[in-house]
């Protein structure tokens, strides 16, 4: 059986939604696809990426779970690597999968507690900076997929500039800057689809205490700075100074929120208006 035809195999298998998300397929870099599973009967996802050699190497593995502790997943993810190391050179994918499912006496009595509510300091915000879309529906429902897989809430802002807020696990919101970059989300000028290479993160830290985290990932979009500041002001809590010539965070009134995620992102729209206003004045 080739590569192709287990993937195939495994969409048809695990075909309730958003159970099996094919990320993608290159002859070039193989395929890299994540199946959406239950371990212990906690929800777990489980990434493969399977290179052009494969079955004759063993596939990455990356595990990740909102319920299980970090300690726990690394150790499911070692687990799965021993076992595919001994179903080497055949096609193994479901059966390691099986293996998941099924799990073992040990496994159980191993499990790290569940983390029904992660701590606040485990929490990530992001802030990323996309330059353009060309193939919009297909971006925005690509984003979509990958805060769905990776239990992430946020924002996407699509209008000029276009931007995306992550929060989650800091894991979590590092693995889809990670596939941003390594998946074909969009396509060129020549229609072929391609990688994101002109993202920039703005900004990223911990989620503390006194601010807000967003409960569900949402595309907002806006025609205007102005509909941007009054989404920011909404979800984000922004506003505009009284003088109305710049943005300030309700909450910032110390150096340490000053510091803050929310006071970075007030200060890179500024930046980023008066590069417009710039480029007008030039034109």
């Amino acid at each position: 059986m080739s590569a192709s035809d287990e993937v195939s195999a495994l969409s048809a298998i695990y075909c309730k939604k958003d159970e099996f998300l094919l990320l993608e397929e290159s002859g070039d870099r193989g395929y890299v696809f994540c199946v959406n599973t239950l371990l212990e009967g906690r929800p777990v996802s489980v990434l493969f990426r399977l290179p052009p050699e494969y079955p004759r190497c063993v596939p990455e593995i990356c595990v990740r779970s909102e319920d299980l502790s970090r300690a726990r997943c690394q150790e499911v993810k070692e687990r799965l690597q021993e076992k595919a190391a001994r179903l080497l050179p055949e096609p193994m994918v479901q059966e390691l999968l099986l293996f998941l499912q099924q799990g073992s006496s040990d496994w159980t009595t191993a499990a790290s507690p569940a983390r029904p509510d992660a701590p606040q300091q485990d929490m990530w915000t992001a802030l990323l900076l996309l330059d353009h879309m060309r193939s919009r529906a297909k971006y925005i429902k690509t984003v979509e997929r990958f805060a769905a897989n990776l239990h992430l809430t946020g924002r996407l802002f699509v209008g000029k500039p276009i931007l995306i807020i992550l929060q989650g696990t800091r894991g979590n919101v590092k693995e889809c800057i990670k596939l941003q970059k390594t998946v074909k989300v969009d396509v060129d000028s020549a229609g072929k689809r391609c990688k994101e290479r002109m993202m920039t993160v703005l900004w990223e830290s911990q989620l503390t205490e006194d601010q807000k985290q967003l409960p569900t990932f949402e595309v907002k979009e806006f025609s205007s700075i102005e509909e941007l500041e009054r989404e920011f002001e909404t979800d984000v809590m922004f506003s505009l100074l009284p003088s109305g010539r710049s943005f300030h965070s309700i909450r910032t009134v110390t150096a340490r929120h000053c510091k803050s995620f929310f006071s970075q992102v007030v200060r890179a729209l500024i930046a980023l208006s008066l590069l417009k206003k710039k480029k007008k004045k030039n034109s």
